[in-house]
């Protein structure tokens, strides 16, 4: 794992995302990453990357509305851990419709990886679900304190956009952090063994780490501060064209499971938590601290917006990948039109409609 995150990290992108192609490849040549369309017996697929954080997605996951909804597909969940591995599965042509932080996508969407991919929902804006916590004993009540700890993060995430404002905001050179790469799974074990004094990390590992760690600053805070982060639905444009009518179906199983948030939240806890493995009281908690738009939001000018007219999305991912251009982690930012393009509001109005 990289210690410190250095100033640039260009050939180690490259050999990692090398590593992991090479990986992905395997599965497909071993029939478990399949192309999608026409399946060998004839049928047709789906293959979706989900992440375990509490969204709407887990819904449609728990209640297989998707799959009731398609009946002529087969529907393919995988789980991952993180945008950086999705985006790898994208390029290995592995995955056609996934849930993702807007910054693995404003990367995703910029040289060298250029997936061919466009933003097709708004799963949550993050507020409290995302934050940096400090291990109890660590000495850091503050950003400034992170100077010369070690602070784990999975690299190209949400989390590590977030991390790397969090340090600007308060004047800290990154180079003066050790920062480690690391998957939540193994930051949860890492700060266990005391190896590790603070992370950004998202839910549900966030809450398990609050019960021995401080908040020091949440998602919610640094985007009232104008960076704002976001998971996103995401898919395939060869995928959108080559199946018009999965896109549809995929909305207005999201817009249900937006509605059963705000409108059954007891229901929405239970269905998460079978997902999470956790109590319908704990995952109501986890949900609570997430900012769900209304379905017809998706459509309002300050998110996807309307065809021929995109909304804000686009700006936001400019403005991320701007940042990540800043901070060296990317050569340079799409521009604006490009990104614009990759939002498709095709069709929203409908699945988001009363």
């Amino acid at each position: 794992m990289p210690m410190p995150l250095p100033r640039s990290r260009g050939p180690l992108r490259i050999a990692s995302l090398a590593a992991a192609l090479g990986s992905l490849l395997a599965m497909t040549a071993c029939g478990q990453g399949g192309g999608s369309g026409d399946g060998g017996d004839g049928g047709k697929t789906i293959r979706i990357a989900y992440q375990a954080f509490p969204s709407g997605d887990l819904i449609v996951k728990e209640k297989g509305w998707l799959e009731k909804a398609l009946p002529g597909y087969d529907v393919k969940w995988t789980k991952f851990d993180s945008g950086a591995s999705i985006n790898t599965a994208f390029v290995a042509g592995s995955v056609d419709l996934a849930a993702i932080g807007s910054s693995p996508v404003a990367r995703g969407l910029s040289a060298p990886l250029n997936i061919p991919y466009e933003v097709t929902w708004v799963l949550d804006v993050a507020g409290d679900n995302e934050a940096l916590v400090a291990r109890d004993g660590s000495k850091i009540s503050s950003v400034k304190d992170l100077e010369g700890k070690k602070v784990a993060t999975p690299f190209s995430s949400t989390s590590h956009y977030s991390l790397l404002a969090a340090l600007d905001r308060a004047g800290v050179d990154a180079s003066k952090v050790q920062l480690l790469d690391l998957e939540p799974q193994d930051i949860l074990a890492a700060w266990t063994r005391g190896d590790i004094d603070a992370t950004y990390v998202w839910l549900p590992t966030l809450e398990e780490l609050k019960k021995t760690g401080k908040v020091i600053v949440s998602s919610r805070e640094l985007a009232a501060g104008g960076k704002p982060t976001l998971d996103l639905g995401v898919a395939s444009t060869g995928f959108l064209k080559a199946h018009p009518d999965v896109l549809p179906a995929w909305r207005t199983a999201q817009a249900r499971a937006l509605n059963l948030i705000h409108d059954d939240p007891g229901a929405a806890s239970a269905a998460v938590g079978r997902q999470l493995g956790i109590s319908p009281a704990e995952a109501g908690t986890q949900l609570k601290q997430g900012i769900f738009l209304k379905p017809a939001e998706q459509a309002d000018a300050k998110w996807l917006g309307t065809p021929g007219k995109a909304g804000g999305l686009a700006d936001n991912l400019h403005s991320a990948a701007r940042f990540l251009v800043d901070q060296k982690q990317i050569d340079a930012a799409p521009d604006i039109e490009t990104l614009r393009r990759a939002i498709h509001q095709e069709g929203l109005s409908d699945a988001v409609s009363p």
